[in-house]
């Protein structure tokens, strides 16, 4: 991958929320390491032992749980860019458990439980992508929804309301390619099967011996293929979305 320093190409400018770890942790690293600039979404501060070579004005703080917060969120992007966005990356998502870490079915999701994970999982990404669709226009940019393999079938682990609000966003993604494609953004989603990360449950492991890889994928394998649907190289793929996941359910 050839940074920007080394060609004739402007700094491409990525905005990711869910950072912190995991699959956002890795691409935050994958974009770096091409010579993005990052600018992270989280409801935390900026962490003074940030992992990564950014500092506070790459990062905003927003909860993507409260509509006013990410309305407000949206202003202080808007400022801090220089009218152009490359690519926005919808990865923040909550995934709520039940006691000792049990799955929350249709039965025991409080109305309230439902309303904050759709929130963040559906209504943030839009409520992004609309607020700053002049600047996404502007530099002819991609937007990639993380969505999940719980999205199209009944999950052991992922609750009823992270599984169909993911199952919304695919929905999501393929309406925004439509109304965003003539403006020349470009609007895809990947969905991740099981992914190595510190957030697995007790009983993955009987779930990697029904997958063909026979394994877990890792974050960066997941971090690779959201950088692809940024840049040039699926410059005519559109309202796609990728599953990652080993070819679980061939």
């Amino acid at each position: 991958m050839q940074n920007a320093s080394a060609s004739n190409q402007p700094r491409r400018t990525l905005l990711l929320t869910g950072a912190s770890r995991g699959i956002g942790h890795a691409t935050v690293k994958r974009f770096a390491a091409a010579g993005w600039r990052v600018i992270t979404c989280s409801r935390h501060a900026f962490p003074e032992n940030c992992p990564w070579a950014m500092g506070p004005e790459d990062h905003i703080q927003v909860d993507l749980a409260d509509p006013q917060s990410t309305l407000d969120a949206i202003k202080e992007i808007k400022r801090r860019l220089s009218g152009e966005l490359h690519a926005l990356v919808n990865n923040a998502g909550i995934s709520p458990k039940g006691k000792g870490g049990s799955r929350l079915g249709t039965m025991d999701t409080t109305y309230e439980m439902w309303q904050q994970v759709f929130q963040v999982n559906f209504f943030a990404p839009i409520m992004l992508a609309r607020g700053l669709v002049e600047e996404l226009e502007a530099a002819k940019g991609a937007v990639v929804n993380v969505t999940s393999i719980a999205g199209s079938h009944v999950h052991p682990f992922a609750g009823s309301a992270y599984a169909t609000s993911k199952a919304a966003l695919a929905s999501l993604t393929r309406e925004m390619a439509s109304d965003f494609g003539p403006r020349g953004i470009r609007v895809n989603a990947i969905a991740p099967g099981e992914i190595d990360t510190a957030i697995l449950s007790p009983g993955t492991e009987k779930i990697v011996a029904q997958i063909p890889l026979r394994r877990l994928g890792t974050t960066d394998e997941v971090a690779k293929i959201i950088y692809v649907l940024c840049t040039e190289v699926s410059s005519y793929v559109n309202g796609a979305e990728v599953h990652i996941n080993g070819g679980q359910y061939v």
